[in-house]
Formats: C-alpha cells, structure tokens, sequence
C-alpha cells in the first residue's frame, strides 16, 4: 500500500468536514477528484475506509487508523516545513563563532546579548577559535562566523571589517617604563610578559613588534583572566600588551599606564569571516551590524 500525504489529508478534511463536498473545498480540489482520491485509496488498502451511507460520512475502523497515523505525521510535517521555510527565509539558523582573539569574548559578550533577544531562534555557540585552524573549519561548515585580525584570499570566504584597535603597553604606575611616552621594541628585554595562554605568534606584541625586531622578553606568563592580568600588572608583577578595548577602564586609574607600541602606534584591524553564501542571511548582516555598533561604543569610551 503506498500512502502519500495527500492521502493523509484527505482523510483528516472528510473527517472533519463530515462530508465530500466541504472536504474538497478545503482542500481546494473538485469533489469527483476527491472521490477518485478516496477510492483509489480503498483499492490499495483492499477495504473500506469510510461508512458511506451514514450522515455526517464516518471513518470505518480502517479509516480510523490512517486518522491516527494522520494526526501523528501531519504534524510533524507541517512542522518541518516551517522550519525549512524559515531557514530559507533567514529568521533561523545556526551561528557558530570562532574566536581568533582571546580578548574579544569580553567584547563579543554585549554583542549576542543583543543578538540573542530578537534572533532567539538561531542556535549560537562559541568556540576558541586558537585551540584550532579555524578558517579551514569555516570552509568546511564546521562554524559559521570567525572572528580574526589575520585575513587571507580564501575562495568562498570575504572578510568583513569590523573597527581598528591599538595594541596598547600596560603597566603599573610605579613601572620604570612608566616614565617613557612610548615604548619599543628593545623595552621588553628583560621583562616578565604576561599574555594570554596561546601562541605566540598570534599575539600582536609578537607578532607586530618583537618578531620582527628579533627581541625575546626575559619570561612570559601566561594567563586566562584579563582580570588577573590586569591585577598582576598592578602588582608590578609584569607587563602587558592588550587591545585598546580591554584598559579602557583602567587607562585612568593611578595604578597603571598605558602607553602606544613605538611612537606611531601598532593599529590593528578586526574582521568577521563569513561565507560568502551566508552574507545575505537576515541573522547575519544582523550580528555584524550590532558588533560595529558595538565597536563604535568601546572607541567613544
């Protein structure tokens, strides 16, 4: 017996119209193309699925089954049919973000408040995007969004800038360095670094300055918390390097200095890297639009 949907809801309209006609208004097909329908139907079952000489039309026990795998499947049906369309619409979806920048979950955190009070229907996570390649695993649908300052020339893959940052030198206020109206390079001999726990060449000190200058620091510390570093710099523990983001709030206490990466300053530019299949997404253009809001409220602080 081959059952299609169309037969479950035939069923289901007769029964609750209680009667051909009506059913097959509601159904908007003729009611001679209906009675075709049905009896087609009852060839293949080989019974019948309706009492016909009753009034309203009643469903036989046969008919009766096929109601209940109706009301069961229908459903379900309907159901996926609306999440299709509103994946093909752009109001659900999955948003997957990879972070290439220790320092920007503090500062993604306001944007997927935001995000998730109008957008509640698209499942977002987070991954730390240094514990892997993360644009291999963008390519390959892994995640949805990463978050980097490092763009490349990847097919199906566009960058999006988001805002510039500075790198900017952290230290206690009681800090020989303290007295120096920028710092270079030749400044980190002999200091204690302390950074985030990754690699080093996915810090900007490293990266923008020590690298290429060949200067190694004394020792390097490595940290989860900003907060922590920021109370160990204090301490005069150490020295940091942070986006201009991060000491916004402590630039003006009297427990630290912050100070530019040599006289010109190290500018950084953040992107989200997206695909380019996915650009035109509602959920999308949304989160990249809120974290440029955000960005403009972290550079008017």
């Amino acid at each position: 017996m081959h059952i299609e949907f169309r037969h479950l809801r035939t069923i289901k309209a007769i029964h609750e119209a209680g009667g051909l006609a009506r059913a097959a208004d509601q159904l908007n097909i003729t009611q001679s193309a209906l009675s075709h329908q049905v009896k087609g139907l009852e060839e293949q079952a080989g019974v019948e699925l309706f009492i016909r000489r009753s009034k309203p039309m009643k469903l036989s026990p046969a008919g009766l089954r096929l109601l209940r795998l109706a009301e069961q499947v229908l459903p379900q049906l309907e159901a996926a049919q609306a999440e299709f369309s509103a994946l093909r619409d752009g109001n659900t979806g999955r948003m997957h973000i990879a972070i290439e920048c220790h320092a920007c979950f503090e500062w993604l955190f306001p944007v997927l408040e935001g995000f998730r009070k109008n957008w509640g229907d698209v499942d977002v996570d987070i991954r730390p995007g240094l514990a892997f390649d993360a644009l291999p695993a963008l390519q390959k649908e892994e995640v949805d969004l990463v978050v980097s300052s490092d763009p490349e020339d990847i097919a199906g893959v566009e960058f999006i800038e988001l805002f510039d940052y500075n790198a900017v030198f952290v230290a206690s206020a009681q800090h020989p360095l303290a007295e120096k109206p920028f710092v270079e390079a030749a400044d980190f001999i002999g200091q204690n670094l302390i950074t985030y726990p990754v690699d080093k060449t996915r810090l900007d000190v490293f990266s923008q300055l020590l690298i290429p200058a060949g200067v190694e620091p004394a020792s390097i510390r490595q940290v989860e918390l900003t907060a922590v570093i920021l109370l160990l710099v204090a301490s005069n523990r150490g020295v940091s390097v942070l986006p201009d983001w991060v000491v916004r709030e402590v630039k003006y206490s009297s427990d630290y200095v912050t100070r530019p990466l040599t006289k010109a300053g190290i500018t950084r530019r953040l992107y989200a890297a997206i695909r380019t299949e996915d650009r035109e997404k509602p959920y999308m253009q949304e989160l990249i639009r809120l974290a440029k809001v955000e960005a403009r409220k972290l550079q008017h602080v």
